[in-house]
């Protein structure tokens, strides 16, 4: 099969290798899949430059999303999945075979049916971004009738925590962006409001649309930066649900704030889900998916051989949607 590899971490265009190998055969629980499209996600090219800590593999095969059809499985699981349509999480999550590659071997509970609503690029959007902004949603319960706010809202897993949000039956969804293409694609998503945080005081405009009574619950990109609007907008019994804090790795917690309105802090690494919250975030997701509620944006597709490129696109920021390959 052909796929991508790295040996030595570093820029992209230095360590990513096209090359052949033998076809990987999956073991006991585990099935070999026929790669339709792959996922490009920040985790991705953080782990390939050495951001995320040194290599655990002597050869990696990146990427931990995609989708296609499962060709073959291992010992313990059911035959009858040979030629289901699939989409892959947690592929290259301390495995050497991601889903950069022509056939990806992993574990039968890391590939889920792909309803046939969907076609296999919007498969291969899900992964990380989808299961991240479901844990962030509904880490606390049902967002039924609350206002949700989402920062970074024209993100990756933004833009599907809007529509999943909207699907749910959140009350009001209000997003954070940074640009008018951003608004634009945040609002095709289906927030009922915008915020430009370059332009407009959050914390303020929040209050207006909320008429001063401030929002459930806050979708989080950034948890560090943005702590001290959260805890002026947030209501009593709040939730703050964040994946990232990159602008302040290391942020002072104001605890007594926080204790003072019961704001609880739900932290989110999607590789290390608990299983039963990543068996319903699938669950939830390809409901979403057939009902047509949940529909991935895709920002370029790119060939296998374009991998160093594709990294790059990712790595230079500003896209709205996916970047995806194809094998």
């Amino acid at each position: 099969m052909r796929a991508i590899w790295y040996s030595d971490q570093g820029a992209a265009r230095d360590v990513l290798t096209l090359g052949e190998m033998d076809d990987p055969a999956p073991g006991p629980g585990e099935v070999a899949v026929y790669v339709k499209a792959s996922g490009v996600n920040p985790s991705d090219v953080k782990q390939r430059a050495g951001v995320r800590g040194p290599m655990t593999m002597a050869r990696q095969i990146p990427h931990s999303d995609g989708s296609g059809v499962i060709k073959a499985v291992g010992e313990g699981v059911d035959p009858s999945r040979i030629g289901e349509r699939v989409w892959l999480f947690n592929a290259a999550f301390k495995r050497a075979h991601g889903t950069c590659a022509e056939v990806c071997v992993t574990p039968a509970q890391f590939a889920a049916r792909l309803p046939d609503e969907a076609g296999f690029e919007a498969g291969a959007c899900l992964g990380v971004p989808a299961i991240t902004a479901h844990r962030a949603l509904f880490c606390d319960g049902p967002v039924t009738g609350k206002t949700v706010l989402i920062t970074g809202g024209a993100g990756a897993v933004g833009l599907m925590a809007i529509q999943l949000a909207k699907w749910a039956g959140a009350a009001q969804v209000i997003a954070t962006i940074s640009s008018p293409e951003k608004a634009e694609a945040a609002l095709a998503a289906g927030a009922d409001e915008v915020i430009n945080y370059r332009r407009q005081n959050v914390v303020e405009a929040i209050e207006a649309l909320t008429e001063g009574v401030g929002v459930d619950h806050i979708v989080e990109v950034e948890f560090g930066g943005n702590l001290k609007d959260a805890l002026e907008l947030l209501k009593p019994h709040g939730v703050i649900a964040s994946y990232g804090s990159e602008g302040e790795r290391t942020p002072e917690l104001p605890f007594y704030e926080l204790m003072f309105k019961n704001i609880r802090i739900e932290t989110i690494f999607v590789y290390l889900i608990r299983p039963e919250h990543r068996a319903g975030a699938v669950h939830d997701i390809n409901r979403a998916l057939a009902d047509g509620a949940l529909r991935p944006v895709i920002h370029k597709t790119f060939d296998l051989a374009e991998a160093p490129a594709a990294h790059e696109c990712v790595e230079a920021g500003g896209k709205i949607g996916a970047v995806l390959l194809t094998p």
